[in-house]
């Protein structure tokens, strides 16, 4: 049973010392959300989130966002032209803990409503930029993974073969994206700090700007194009304004296969979707990534786009795959750290309406 927003905010009290809360109401993204949380109003004026997972999955996450968080220093913060959560406290409950941080303004936009051009686009690519210019050296100290190009070309690999091994993967599939694999051009590039799991979920933004990046479980040393692949789902100017922002700052001439890097990454994440129905044995997740599968081989063969090497065919537009991912679990990283100006909901009706908690 969920959580009810007082019994949280009782519970923030307890986590961060010194802490008044003058409001609190329920925050959630519907009934499959995968923490209670509940926001909190405090005398000094100020908004914070608490949350709490309701699952082994989403404790994970939680426990790795932390670390990336505390990674984050106040002066690898100041290298970034946004906001970045800020934890606050935490305290035992119920066999995991709860956790608070400070509540970031701005909204969500869906990936297809990004306009043209280089406001809102060319913000978000300057933002990606940002993340993979910071000095890597923060990240190995803080014990999170450290890649190396030939690293990231084995797990790449791996996952190919992985899916391969099946024995549902279409051999058209199969053979194309090993082609990609063995182009050696494809993987000459130089590991940057990575968020690690980007999508349009992870931003916050007001106006044409990006105003904080949220859900930093994943954050690595790895490979760019891991960051970019859902930028290609957005309308075409729109993907070249964030595409040419993020070159203009990263100036990554010396990667010149990003692009074809981040769309293989794209239709990979269909192979994601079939290995986590293998490994949780849901035999309808893997009947519904065989038929996105076989629905990305059928679109192969009827569209023409850029090859992912130059060993393969035309490959899958990368809107088409994202149609297809929609289908899929969205990423959580982004769920309920919160924003005043109303996250993409799951329902329209996000939260009650606050109560007093005095």
């Amino acid at each position: 049973m969920a959580r009810s927003h007082l019994t949280l905010a009782a519970l923030a009290t307890s986590a961060v010392a010194g802490l008044e809360v003058s409001g609190t109401r329920s925050y959630s993204l519907g009934g499959a959300a995968e923490f209670d949380s509940a926001l909190l109003s405090g005398r000094d004026g100020q908004t914070r989130i608490i949350r709490v997972p309701a699952s082994q999955g989403a404790e994970t996450e939680q426990s790795a966002d932390l670390v990336a968080l505390r990674a984050l220093t106040t002066g690898i913060r100041s290298r970034l032209p946004f906001d970045v959560p800020t934890y606050l406290g935490q305290t035992p409950v119920g066999g995991t803990r709860a956790v608070v941080y400070d509540f970031l303004p701005g909204h969500h936009i869906e990936v297809d409503e990004v306009p043209p051009g280089d406001g809102l686009a060319g913000s978000i690519g300057h933002a990606i930029a940002a993340i993979h210019t910071l000095p890597t050296n923060f990240v190995g100290e803080a014990g999170l993974p450290v890649l190396s190009a030939t690293e990231c070309h084995t797990s790449t690999t791996s996952l190919i073969e992985s899916a391969a091994a099946t024995g549902l993967l279409p051999s058209a599939l199969r053979d194309r994206w090993r082609d990609a694999a063995a182009d050696l051009s494809l993987w000459q590039f130089q590991p940057t700090v990575i968020n690690g799991a980007l999508t349009a979920e992870s931003f916050l933004v007001e106006e044409e700007s990006v105003t904080a990046v949220l859900g930093w479980s994943a954050l690595r040393v790895g490979d760019p194009a891991r960051d970019l692949h859902w930028l290609l789902a957005m309308s075409p100017d729109a993907t070249s304004g964030a595409l040419g922002a993020y070159a203009s700052t990263r100036q990554v001439a010396t990667d010149r296969q990003f692009t074809q890097r981040a769309m293989l990454y794209a239709e990979l994440e269909v192979a994601r979707w079939l290995l986590h129905g293998r490994e949780v044995r849901n035999q309808s997740i893997v009947d519904d990534a065989v038929e996105m599968l076989d629905g990305l081989v059928d679109r192969v063969h009827t569209n023409s786009a850029t090859p992912l090497s130059t060993a393969t065919g035309p490959i899958l537009a990368v809107d088409d795959v994202e149609a297809m991912l929609d289908r899929t679990p969205g990423d959580r990283n982004s769920e309920e750290y919160g924003h005043a100006g109303g996250m993409k909901p799951v329902v329209d009706d996000q939260s009650e309406r606050s109560s007093s908690s005095e």
